[in-house]
């Protein structure tokens, strides 16, 4: 055997020895095992309420009532998502929460913007002052201005309408914060060139500073419609006919009134998971604009 070939042969043991130890994979410690074991004991604890509420929602009254419970779907789907659709008015409840959640959304990003600029990018006396102003608002929630809103709401004619609804939510003091300080991380000079380049301040807003918010208008944009979904006291205070409840609310006409009937679980339980789509669906076709959103947030 020539010098050569004993060279070629000693590089191809030494390249089936390399390509044996990238494919063997290293042993899985025990800490990298009792955190995934976590992880999914986490996940079961959240999901399974969900999964549950859609295995009720799939049975009839006998099979809902009966113990032990069962845990496998049934057949009975169909049937009790039309009845609940139809007995609770689902179709005009949901158009409902729909505008009442995309309207509080994009009102409160849209006076946040505007109020975040005003107060990063313009200066006059008492700046910080309106700036601590608004931020303090976020230590008087809904319930408490209660009652002042709704005497401000009648006095408008609002009750009852979807001005009602959405205009006394609209103000957001943490999305102003968040504006605020992802406009702080943009350098001066940015605004010094539009200055130059003859852009007046709402120019430079939405051809400057809006395409670069996107991902945190995406980001807040989830968390502010989902807020807008799950109200609750306050659509419940405003309106006072089925056509302008929201689905929150009306689940409530699932629910039987005379004691001597047992709770229509099924369709409850339907009606809950018809009201859960629309927030998921916002979450998952958001998700990377969420995630990116974020991201840069934090940075």
């Amino acid at each position: 055997m020539t010098s050569a070939s004993a060279g070629q042969l000693e590089q191809a043991r030494v390249g089936v020895g390399t390509v044996a130890a990238a494919r063997r994979k290293p042993p899985v410690s025990w800490n990298t095992l009792a955190i995934h074991v976590l992880l999914i004991a986490c996940i079961a604890v959240v999901a399974f309420p969900l999964y549950f509420a859609f295995v009720i929602s799939t049975q009839d009254i006998q099979q809902v009532v009966q113990r032990p419970p069962r845990l496998v779907p049934s057949v009975h789907a169909l049937e009790n998502y039309v009845e609940a659709w139809h007995k609770a008015h689902m179709g005009r409840m949901l158009f409902n929460s729909l505008v009442m959640a995309v309207t509080v959304a994009v009102g409160k990003i849209i006076i946040s913007m505007l109020s975040a600029f005003a107060v990063v990018y313009f200066d006059f006396r008492g700046r910080m002052v309106c700036f601590w102003m608004i931020f303090v608002t976020l230590m008087l929630p809904v319930p408490v201005r209660l009652m002042s809103t709704y005497e401000v709401i009648g006095t408008l004619g609002w009750i009852n309408t979807y001005q009602g609804l959405t205009v006394p939510l609209m103000a957001s003091a943490t999305a102003t914060f968040l504006f605020r300080q992802f406009y702080l991380t943009i350098p001066n000079e940015l605004a010094e060139a539009a200055q130059l380049d003859g852009a007046g301040p709402m120019r430079f807003l939405f051809q400057f500073l809006l395409p670069l918010s996107w991902a945190n208008i995406a980001a807040l944009f989830v968390v502010l419609f989902i807020f807008g979904w799950n109200q609750y006291l306050w659509p419940l205070l405003i309106t006072n006919t089925e056509t302008m409840r929201t689905v929150v609310i009306g689940l409530e006409e699932l629910i039987p009134r005379s004691g001597t009937e047992l709770p229509t679980w099924n369709l409850i339980m339907a009606g809950a998971m018809m009201a859960l789509l629309p927030p998921v669906a916002i979450i998952i076709f958001m998700q990377r604009w969420f995630v990116k959103g974020l991201v840069e947030s934090e940075k």
